[in-house]
C-alpha cells in the first residue's frame, strides 16, 4: 500500500470520474491554479459506446471557454448546428422553423453544438492534458472517509489518497456518494425508450433537421425523434407501456423499425442500439456533513434527457464545485459556507431540472385522454392558430428557464 502518491500532506483536490463532468471539474480547478488529479476506474484505452449526451448548449460552451480558452470553439467546430426544427403529429406537419446561417465571426457561439459524447470527452481530455491535469487510470475508488481537515480515498489497487476536497463525478452508481451514505430520492419509470445511433450516408444525407413525430403512423402510434450529430443522427423511440423490449430494442428489431422512419438504405448503418428507462432522483445532499465531498453530475441527480439537461447541468455543477473548492482553500475560515452555498445552489438547480423533465414526460406519456385530446386538437388547429403548433413543438422538452446553472441564473 502506498499512501499519498503525490507527496506528503493532503493534496488540495481530487476528482473521481473522467467522464465529461469530471473532466470539466478538473479543468475548472486548473483554471483556479490548483493542482488536480483525476481517478478513473476504467483504463485509459477504454471504448465508450454510443452517442450518449449529444448537445452542448451555449451556456456550457461559454463556461468551458472561460475555464479553458478555445475549448468552446473546438467543440463548435467539431459538432453540427441543425438550422431547422420540425414537429409532425402523425402524418401532419404542425410546426417548422428554420434559422438563418451562423454569422462567420470567429467569436460567435451558436445556441448549441451537436456531437457524440465520446467526441466531447476526447476534446475535454486533450484540454485537461494541456492544462497539466494528472490522471490515474484503472483506479476504481472503493471508499471515501472524511475528517475535519481532509478526506481519505481508497482504490482497488490498495492505494490510499488524501485530499482536502473530493469532487465525486463517478456517475449514477457513485461509490463516492454511497461511501457517505447519501440517498437518492425520487422515482423510476417502468416505460422505456430505444435509442439508435446511425451513420449518415455522405452521398445522400438526410436534411440537417431535428424532427419530432408524435404517434408515428408506421410505428403503431409510438413517437420518435431524429436528431443530427456530426457524422450521423440519432433516433429516439418512445415505446408504449407493456411493450416487449425484444420486439423493439435488440439490433434486428431496431433495424426493422428504423427503415420505416428513415428508409431502407439505413438498415445497415446502425452504430449503436440501447434501451433506457427514466429516473427522477436527486441526492439528499450534494456534500457530506464535514463539507469535504462535493457531488456533481449523475452522482447527484438523474432525470429524463428531455431538454438535454443531464450533461449540461453536470458541467454547471462541476464549475460551481470548483469555484467552491477554490474559495474554501483561499479562505479556510469560510470554507463551510462556501461548500454549503454550492450544495444549496446546485440542489435547487437539480430539483428544477427534475421537475421540468417531469412536466415534459407528462406531455410525452399522457395519463389522461384529455391530454391526448388537447394534443390532437392542437394539431388540427395549428394551421389557423400557429401558437398551438409551437406548443406541440416545445412541450416535449419542458420549461427551459428559471434555474441556476453556474454562479448566475440560467437554464440548466
Amino acid at each position: 500500500m502506498s499512501q499519498n502518491p503525490n507527496g506528503p500532506g493532503p493534496i488540495p483536490a481530487l476528482v473521481v470520474g473522467a467522464g465529461p463532468v469530471g473532466l470539466t471539474a478538473a479543468l475548472a480547478l486548473r483554471s483556479h491554479g490548483l493542482p488536480v488529479t483525476v481517478l478513473e476506474a476504467e483504463p485509459e484505452d477504454r471504448v465508450r459506446p454510443g452517442s450518449r449526451a449529444l448537445f452542448v448548449h451555449r451556456e456550457s460552451l461559454n463556461l468551458l471557454g472561460r475555464i479553458s480558452p478555445g475549448l468552446d470553439r473546438t467543440l463548435v467546430n467539431n459538432g453540427v448546428v441543425w438550422p431547422t426544427r420540425r414537429t409532425i403529429y402523425r402524418d401532419k406537419e404542425v410546426f417548422a422553423r428554420s434559422y438563418p446561417p451562423q454569422p462567420p465571426r470567429a467569436d460567435f457561439i451558436p445556441p448549441f453544438t451537436s456531437l457524440r459524447q465520446i467526441e466531447t470527452e476526447r476534446h475535454l481530455l486533450a484540454a485537461c492534458l494541456d492544462a497539466g491535469v494528472t490522471f490515474r487510470w484503472g483506479a476504481a475508488v472503493t471508499g471515501v472517509e472524511t475528517y475535519q481537515d481532509s478526506a481519505r480515498l481508497y482504490t482497488e489497487d490498495g492505494t490510499v489518497w488524501e485530499a482536502e476536497y473530493v469532487i465525486g463525478a463517478d456517475g449514477a452508481r457513485s461509490q463516492v456518494r454511497r461511501s457517505q451514505g447519501i440517498d437518492m430520492v425520487g422515482e423510476r419509470s417502468e416505460a422505456f425508450h430505444v435509442v439508435v445511433d446511425i451513420e449518415e450516408d455522405p452521398e445522400d444525407p438526410m436534411p440537417l433537421e431535428r424532427v419530432f413525430v408524435y404517434e408515428h403512423p408506421a410505428l403503431g402510434g409510438r413517437s420518435v425523434m431524429r436528431v443530427p450529430f456530426a457524422g450521423g443522427f440519432q433516433l429516439d423511440l418512445q415505446c408504449k407501456d407493456g411493450d416487449d423490449p425484444a420486439e423493439w430494442a435488440d439490433e434486428e428489431a431496431a433495424r426493422r423499425w428504423v427503415t420505416k422512419v428513415v428508409g431502407q438504405k439505413y438498415a445497415d448503418r446502425l452504430l449503436w442500439v440501447s434501451r433506457y428507462k427514466f429516473l427522477h432522483v436527486v441526492a439528499d445532499s450534494f456534500t457530506d456533513p464535514r463539507h469535504r465531498v462535493l457531488l456533481v453530475g449523475e452522482a447527484s441527480h438523474l432525470f429524463p434527457p428531455f431538454g438535454a439537461r443531464g450533461m449540461n447541468s453536470g458541467i454547471a455543477d462541476s464549475a460551481a464545485a470548483a469555484d467552491a473548492v477554490a474559495k474554501a482553500l483561499a479562505n479556510p475560515a469560510d470554507r463551510v459556507s462556501s461548500i454549503a452555498a454550492f450544495n444549496s445552489e446546485r440542489k435547487q438547480a437539480a430539483q428544477f431540472n427534475s421537475e421540468a423533465a417531469r412536466t415534459a414526460l407528462a406531455h410525452l406519456r399522457p395519463k389522461s385522454e384529455f391530454t391526448r385530446f388537447k394534443q390532437a386538437l392542437g394539431a388540427a388547429l395549428s394551421p389557423v392558430v400557429p401558437s398551438l403548433g409551437e406548443w406541440l413543438e416545445r412541450a416535449p422538452y419542458g420549461p427551459r428557464t428559471g434555474a441556476p446553472t453556474n454562479s448566475s441564473k440560467g437554464k440548466y
